[in-house]
């Protein structure tokens, strides 16, 4: 039960499982470059439409990123509000006019350039978090580990990295076993328990949780250690994966939304597309 909830790599079939964890990350680098720097209506939704359609290809299962999803879900919407709260004429200011749609308290109306550039702030999230998901869920840590090291980054910083990738599910295991643990003694931490009680008792999870972590990782420094890690300026790689055809045609893509993006920006005369301009 605990394995069906953990957010990480698990074997699948498809091109996106075929692809080099190199090529994929420089993929979403550059994608998310270029959707948070430009604010073309017309380009980040299409990278968005892009995302949700690679997120349905590589056939993840929606129980597996639920949790995930919804706590982005919430933080964009948090993300929106504050926006609007903070700076409720912004879009008027940006798109140099203002179309009033609901006529709000004090300085608070809504106008349709505001809830334009909302719009754009929300497709953002569209674009980048389906893509962190597929690379996640897609991509092997050994494997991922010795792709870094083929485009040029230490074999230090790509184990670093691949233990990272290693070590999110296995904190997530320890926190649904202590979850289970609490729960069997009586502490309630269900949907049926308030709000606030179930914060409370989740927060009483961190404390065994961290000190778990801490002892994981000891035990993985002195097993490192005892095995002479980092002697030698180079090592080799179990699951190395050269670059294939697949994976340039993946960066050259990449590539033409990179290029794509300054095009725009010409175009638009800067990072905002505007229709009422």
């Amino acid at each position: 039960m605990n394995q069906q909830r953990i957010v990480g790599f698990k074997p699948g079939t498809g091109f996106l499982y075929d692809l080099s964890g190199a090529s994929k990350l420089l993929f979403f680098i550059l994608v998310s470059i270029a959707c948070m720097v430009s604010y073309d209506t017309r380009l980040i939704a299409a990278v968005g439409l892009g995302s949700l359609l690679l997120f349905k290809i590589a056939k993840i299962r929606w129980a597996d990123v639920s949790f995930v999803i919804y706590f982005i879900v919430a933080f964009a919407l948090l993300n929106v509000l504050m926006v609007h709260l903070f700076a409720p004429h912004y879009g008027d200011q940006l798109y140099g006019a203002s179309t009033v749609l609901w006529d709000g308290p004090g300085p608070y109306d809504l106008t349709i350039q505001q809830v334009f550039y909302l719009f754009n702030l929300s497709i953002k999230y569209i674009c980048t978090v389906p893509l962190a998901v597929i690379f996640l869920m897609t991509t092997h840590p050994s494997q991922f580990a010795a792709s870094l090291n083929q485009i040029g980054l230490p074999y230090k910083t790509a184990y670093a990295v691949s233990l990272t990738l290693r070590y999110i599910p296995d904190v997530q295991e320890d926190y649904q076993t202590i979850k289970l643990s609490q729960e069997a003694r009586g502490l309630e931490l269900s949907k049926k328990a308030k709000l606030l009680e179930r914060i409370k008792g989740n927060l009483q999870i961190l404390t065994p949780l961290i000190f778990s972590s801490l002892d994981r990782i000891d035990t993985i420094s002195t097993a490192m250690e005892l095995r002479r890690f980092g002697r030698n300026n180079k090592r080799t790689w179990y699951m190395y994966r050269p670059l294939k055809k697949l994976d340039y045609v993946v960066l050259a893509f990449a590539a033409l939304i990179i290029l794509l993006t300054l095009v725009l920006f010409w175009v638009n005369q800067g990072r905002f597309y505007n229709p009422w301009g």
